[in-house]
């Protein structure tokens, strides 16, 4: 009998079940890797309600495990032999394209699920697709040759792991995009893994004043970020956060605005626009509105204001948020929340979105639990 693996697999909108696919050859230039913590995000909330298609998708975007076979080829282009624990960016690049070149994977058409019917990204790829295990909510997942690879420092737990991907956003969209550093204040909307990775790195970088806004279901959460570093939290619910904002900081308003909601639509950008200081502020936006009727392209020219769209993470953004995690500078352990396996996959999503398990911020699926 062939070994089986067993993954939650989504087969439509909301809907999850378990399933069970062969264990598959390894080649010399890949490898298998042993799952331990799967991360969940907004993201994983939003492809759950709306997947992108209807192939059934083994989901599962944020991998960290242990390598269980490495062909010889795959240990000496990489470096990463058995036993390693890891951490898998959901990238998957061609190594060939400029983009690549460039080390901007992310980029690459290869990796482009939008736009590219053949691409491959974990969390994304069709599991009808062989050898199937292209997603974290399985116990085993295939990595190829052009798989992207980290080491897990010594001493980091695979659950503390799981923070890379949101670790490695904060650094990629706050410092490198959005200019963050010493002496800036920072306005951060949302207070999610996001929204709370976010607060660690600025404050990392020498940020003199963050600002975390939430709703009062956030109460927990804006606790959280006041532990990790923000010096002034608001319930947008209970107070006009421009009014406070502009009270907070005498009127001059912030140099740097990061939206980090879900489903906000417009109202954080235009806070944002709003809340910069009179001149050359930045705001990043991560929102993908099809339209914005009635934009402020006015306001926003006249306060050269620089706007900036998130979009993922580099290699050295992700080497960054492992060693910030292995600093143990943070509290980090209070935004791994909650555990759920691989038959509650479903819960866990639905807990991360606010509608399963309360206060949950990251959640950590476990395929072995």
């Amino acid at each position: 009998m062939t070994e089986q693996v067993l993954a939650a697999v989504r087969t439509g909108p909301g809907k999850m079940e378990l399933r069970e696919f062969p264990m598959p050859d390894i080649p010399e230039d890949a490898a298998l890797l042993k799952m331990e913590v799967a991360g969940i995000c907004g993201t994983d909330v939003k492809l759950f309600k709306t997947p992108p298609n209807n192939a059934p998708t083994i989901m599962g975007h944020e991998n960290i495990g242990y390598i269980a076979k490495a062909g010889r080829e795959f240990t000496r282009r990489k470096g990463f032999k058995e036993g390693d624990l890891v951490f898998v960016e959901h990238y998957v690049m061609c190594g060939k394209c400029q983009w690549c070149h460039q080390g901007q994977y992310r980029h690459c058409e290869n990796t482009d699920w939008r736009n590219n019917p053949d691409g491959i990204r974990y969390g994304y790829t069709s599991a009808e697709r062989a050898p199937h295990l292209w997603g974290g909510f399985a116990q085993y997942v295939y990595l190829p040759w052009n798989a992207v690879v980290h080491r897990v420092p010594k001493g980091v737990t695979p659950e503390l792991a799981g923070l890379v991907t949101p670790m490695a956003n904060g650094v990629e969209w706050s410092l490198f995009d959005a200019g963050v550093g010493y002496n800036s204040t920072v306005l951060i909307q949302g207070p999610g893994q996001q929204g709370l990775s976010q607060t660690v790195v600025c404050k990392q970088a020498g940020a003199s004043l963050i600002i975390v806004t939430g709703t009062s279901k956030d109460a927990a959460r804006l606790e959280v970020a006041k532990t990790l570093g923000a010096d002034y939290v608001i319930d947008v619910q209970k107070e006009d956060p421009l009014q406070r904002i502009m009270e907070i900081t005498g009127g001059k308003g912030v140099d740097i605005s990061l939206d980090c909601t879900a489903g906000a639509g417009t109202i954080p950008i235009l806070l944002g626009v709003e809340a910069l200081k009179r001149k050359a502020g930045t705001i990043l936006v991560q929102g993908e509105m099809k339209e914005f009727p009635n934009f402020p392209l006015e306001k926003v020219t006249t306060k050269a204001i620089t706007i900036k769209s998130a979009r993922g993470h580099s290699y050295l953004a992700c080497e960054l948020a492992l060693e910030q995690i292995a600093s143990n500078r943070f509290p980090l352990e209070k935004i791994t929340t909650h555990r759920f396996g691989l038959k509650d996959a479903d819960l866990a999503i639905k807990s991360v979105g606010g509608q399963g398990v309360p206060d949950v911020i990251h959640a950590s699926l476990m395929p072995w639990m």
